[in-house]
Parts: C-alpha cells; sequence; structure tokens
C-alpha cells in the first residue's frame, strides 16, 4: 500500500520523542513492501527530498511567524499545498497517517480533498500533560487532538494507559483506538564506539562515584525535581559517593536553586544538550537511570537503557507501568515520592547483582515486546483494516 504521513519533526531535527518513532516504524514498513512518503519541516543542511532508509521524505519551508501557533499554521499550509501535489502527481495513495495534533489541519483537509482515510497517532494528550485543562492555550490544543481524532478513521496510541486516557480526554469511542507500543533499534544504540572511557567518565564523576542519570526535557511533567529531593538520601546512604547527572535542555534555573538549597550542588551535573553520540556514549558509564515523570504516555528512554543494559528506575505514573515491570525488568516508585524513588535508587547501588539480573531480564524484553518489525507489522494490520472498511463503506 501506499501511505502518506504528516510529521512535524524527523531526524535530524528531534524534538521530543515522535522524531524516534517515525525514523524507525516506517523503515519496517517499507520492508514490508509498502511505499512511504513523509512530510516534514526543513532543517538546517538536510535536504528538501531524501530517500532514507527507504522512505521518501519530503521536508518543506514555513514562512516567518508571529509566535508558536501562527507558526503551526504556516505549517499546515505548506504540508497541505505539498501533500496535494503529491496525492495528485505520485497518487493514488491508499492513506494519510497524522502524527499528533501539530499536523491535523493538514492532514483533515487532505482526507476531505482527496476522499481519503486517515489514520492519527497520539502520542500525548494536552489534558495528561497538565492533569486537565486549564488556559484557553490548552483548550484550544485540546479541541485541536478532538478534531483530528474525530476525522480519524482509527487512532493508534502507545500504551493501555494513553488508550483509557484518548478515549476519556478527547471522547473517542474505545474500539476506534488500537494500542502499538513504541520500540527501539538495539543496534543504534550500541554500536562499536573506540573511546577512552576512564577519562570520558572522570568528565562526570570521580572514579569512585556511582553515575545516576537523567536524559529528557527540563519540564515540570518530567519530575526531574522530585529526583533532585531523593537526591540527599542517596548521596548519604552511598556514603557521599553517588553523583546526579542531568543530561537535556529546558528551564534549568529552578533546578538549579533546588540543587542548591538542598546541598547537593557540588553533586550534581547539568550538562545540557548532549548529542546522540555523546549520550551513546555516556550510557556505556552510567550506573542508574532514573525516569521520575508526573506524567508519562510511554516512556521510550527507558527503552534505549534496556538496549544498552542500564538498569532503570521510573515512577508508576502513565504507561511507564506498561513498559518497565517492577521487580523484573526494572524498579518502579510511587509517583511525586521522593522517599520511594531515592529507595529505588539505591536497590539498584547497593545490589549489583540484583542490578545485573533486571538488565539481562529487560534485554530479552526487547525482542519480544518491542521490537520494531514487529510492531510495524501490527501497524500495516491496522492500514489494511482501515482501506478494507474504506472500500466497502459509503464515504
Amino acid at each position: 500500500m501506499k501511505v502518506l504521513v504528516l510529521t512535524w519533526e524527523f531526524p535530524p531535527r528531534i524534538v521530543g520523542g515522535i522524531a524516534r518513532h517515525v525514523a524507525e516504524l516506517y523503515p519496517e514498513l517499507v520492508k514490508l513492501g509498502h511505499d512511504i512518503h513523509l512530510i516534514t519541516i526543513e532543517f538546517g543542511q538536510a535536504p528538501r527530498y531524501e530517500l532514507v532508509d527507504g522512505v521518501h521524505v519530503h521536508r518543506v519551508s514555513v514562512e516567518p511567524s508571529n509566535d508558536f501557533f501562527h507558526w503551526i499554521v504556516n505549517m499546515n499550509q505548506s504540508m497541505g499545498r505539498h501533500g496535494g501535489k503529491l496525492l495528485l502527481e505520485d497518487g493514488p495513495f491508499d492513506l494519510i497517517h497524522a502524527h499528533d495534533w501539530l499536523v491535523g489541519d493538514a492532514a483533515i483537509a487532505l482526507k476531505h480533498i482527496f476522499r481519503l482515510p486517515l489514520v492519527a497517532t497520539i502520542h500525548a494528550t494536552e489534558h495528561g500533560r497538565h492533569n486537565g485543562i486549564h488556559t484557553e492555550t490548552q483548550r484550544y490544543i485540546s479541541e485541536m487532538e478532538c478534531q483530528l481524532t474525530h476525522d480519524a478513521w482509527r487512532v493508534i496510541v502507545c500504551t493501555n494507559y494513553m488508550r483509557q486516557e484518548v478515549e476519556r480526554a478527547l471522547g473517542v469511542r474505545w474500539d476506534k483506538i488500537d494500542v502499538i507500543p513504541n520500540g527501539v533499534c538495539p543496534e543504534k544504540l550500541v554500536s562499536e564506539m573506540n573511546f577512552n572511557s576512564i577519562e570520558f567518565r572522570r568528565r562526570f564523576a570521580h572514579d569512585h562515584e556511582k553515575i545516576i542519570y537523567y536524559v529528557g526535557r527540563m519540564t515540570y511533567e518530567k519530575g526531574v525535581s522530585v529526583l533532585l529531593r531523593a537526591a540527599p538520601r542517596v548521596i548519604w546512604e552511598m556514603g557521599g559517593y553517588a553523583k546526579l547527572v542531568l543530561i537535556g535542555t529546558g528551564n534549568t534555573d529552578d533546578l538549579k536553586r533546588l540543587a542548591w538549597e538542598l546541598g547537593i550542588w557540588d553533586k550534581c551535573y547539568f550538562t545540557g544538550f548532549m548529542s546522540d553520540e555523546e549520550l551513546n556514549k555516556f550510557r556505556t558509564i552510567a550506573d542508574c537511570a532514573v525516569f521520575p515523570s508526573l506524567y508519562e504516555p510511554f516512556g521510550i528512554v527507558a527503552l534505549e537503557n534496556f538496549a544498552v543494559q542500564v538498569p532503570v528506575v521510573v515512577s508508576d505514573t502513565g504507561g511507564l507501568p506498561e513498559v518497565v515491570r517492577h521487580n523484573k525488568t526494572g524498579i518502579v516508585t510511587w509517583t511525586n515520592n521522593p522517599d520511594s524513588l531515592a529507595w529505588g535508587i539505591l536497590e539498584v547501588l547497593k545490589n549489583p547483582s540484583y542490578a545485573r539480573w533486571l538488565t539481562n531480564n529487560a534485554y530479552a524484553e526487547l525482542a519480544q515486546r518491542f521490537n520494531w518489525a514487529k510492531l510495524a507489522h501490527q501497524t500495516a494490520i491496522v492500514y489494511d483494516r482501515v482501506i478494507q472498511e474504506h472500500i466497502t463503506t459509503n464515504w
């Protein structure tokens, strides 16, 4: 089948988890014999058109904008124009697949103009990110999510938790939603690297210090402040031999201030942005990965640590308990509870053999549950269902 995909991020433009999701899902669909054309936005020196692992990637320009929402409007107009051109000149296409509300306007317009069925993947909801809708901006985004899921023939989410959230927050029928997890490509994370790991490690911690790390956006919903509040107990029980490394960008001023107030400033290292190459090296020298989110639809960062066999400690929010099985593939702690989080981290650091058992189990789980080839097959089944129903249904 021939599919037109719309996504606002695709490597090398990486904003969140969508970029990695689409970059790893669609090459597997190509291997299954499907023809994929993906429209995203231009970024740096990336070509306007290129073939990436068999996927036809089209990057469109976006007109200058007054603010973020104006930029979204302009992006959708560019995607709509280029999508219409592809559908007219390179068709026939079988369906359209949109990733999140940001590309919803273009996807819905193309659906109606060309009378093609639309599939939507909802990676997160505005309601979930903010534990409700509290402002006009949040209401606008939530309404856009509602419109996209209403116009979609099928809606794909990554966990059963997200299925419940999309049903509750967006009013989508339960039987319209398919659950297909995210995956990970271990070979991209564990490729052979020739570097001095001892010297590299000394950039972040002393030789005798255990490295506890977080990677992700520095936003409230990621729970980084919970990790900082858990750190004093961890450092004390480890005899001072622990270092907290926080990787990612965002507004870190409040977090740095909190680290100072807690008396752990000398035990914290805020790295800022870290390239994928550096991050792959870093994971080889880390002792524990911690993701204390207050809201998390899935948690693909947990899978990345499964792949490189770093023990994982997470909170029991959202889809994380579906990804990390407590006392089997990692440790699941109470959400927004520094004492519980500290306990989980100490379980890993104080019990090396137990930590190795967890990482062995987690690595084995990748092939069983989070293999992109299997997940692409599940996606193709959804596509086939939509196409068959479309053929036999009056529009």
